[in-house]
């Protein structure tokens, strides 16, 4: 259940972020769900050949991220433009990609699910993904950018239940819909 404070707002897009075995997928339909948004799986907006990459275990770089990061702009402006919002898991990993998304709609919010490699790893090793082996840890969280001052982001510790994070999720998401209503720019 949602928390009572947010009730009769009108939420931001809000993106999911965080490296591969974070826990977005299960974070975001929880949170969604929690929130009565709709929820949108990041991974499936990538191309065919850019999943097949991921499978065979080769990064993809700003190009092959290029398309991709339009068709997640474009499903948070969507939702946004129906009056609504929406939960989308995305890697969002550099500051360019969160940029560009923040493009379509100035007030998304980024959530990133962060915690110690060793944990994250541990769940990667129980889980199998179609197409982002386990061996892309690494190379994710070399390539991830630390959320600036200046986006509108909310941190949350994955390292306690799923209901916690979407609750402390909610707890933080009250002081930035808070703040961000009350700023020239929404954002």
């Amino acid at each position: 259940m949602a928390h009572s404070k947010l009730y009769g707002r009108r939420l931001p897009p809000m993106v999911v972020m965080g490296v591969s075995g974070s826990g977005k997928s299960t974070i975001g339909s929880l949170l969604s769900e929690s929130l009565q948004v709709p929820y949108v799986e990041g991974d499936e907006l990538h191309s065919e050949s850019g999943q097949q990459k991921m499978a065979e275990g080769v990064v993809l770089d700003d190009a092959d991220r290029e398309a991709w990061l339009q068709r997640v702009g474009q499903q948070l402006l969507q939702k946004y433009d129906d009056g609504t919002s929406v939960v989308l898991a995305c890697s969002a990993l550099k500051r360019s990609y969160r940029d560009k998304l923040a493009e379509y709609v100035a007030q998304t919010v980024f959530i990133h699910l962060e915690g110690d490699r060793d944990v994250i790893a541990a769940r990667l090793s129980q889980r199998e993904h179609a197409y982002m082996p386990a061996g892309l840890l690494d190379s994710q969280i070399k390539t991830l950018e630390a959320l600036a001052d200046d986006e509108c982001s909310i941190v949350v510790d994955i390292d306690q239940s799923p209901q916690d994070v979407v609750r402390d999720i909610e707890e933080q998401l009250v002081t930035v819909t808070d703040t961000s209503a009350h700023s020239p720019d929404g954002h």
